[in-house]
């Protein structure tokens, strides 16, 4: 069995991992033997994790969650899927200038980028 987790680190940040010992895994952080991001936040809180089949359907879970935003990840761990829905939508609506999707604030959806500047090359080079 594997399991994907959240952790609520001393700051109120939110910590995702992966595992395939749970119980192992969170003693190990408390006691200050994992590097990294939780290694100056403790102490450390298990508020969520979830059972998978295989490794690599924990490490998926792990790495999408990781993608979400914070209330994105609170309206998961509530089991509010319709809010999580509607999160999942408006990202789509409104990206994070941080998530590098800028062209979809700027110019539409990025096929209609690609198409006009193609367009517009294709004007160009026939007018030489």
């Amino acid at each position: 069995m594997f399991w994907v987790y959240i952790l609520r680190c001393a700051d109120g940040s939110y910590y995702t991992g992966h595992t395939d010992n749970l119980e192992r895994r969170i003693g190990q952080y408390q006691a200050g033997e994992c590097a990294g991001y939780t290694a100056t936040r403790r102490p450390l809180e298990l508020i969520w994790s979830q059972e998978c089949a295989t490794r690599e359907e924990a490490l998926s879970a792990e790495r999408q969650i990781k993608g979400w935003s914070r209330k994105k990840k609170e309206a998961m761990m509530r089991g509010d899927w319709a809010e999580v829905s509607r999160l999942a939508q408006s990202k789509f609506v409104h990206p994070s200038t941080s998530s590098g999707r800028t062209d979809l604030l700027l110019q539409g959806s990025p096929e209609q980028s690609r198409r006009g500047s193609s367009k517009q090359n294709q004007k160009d080079s026939e007018e030489t």
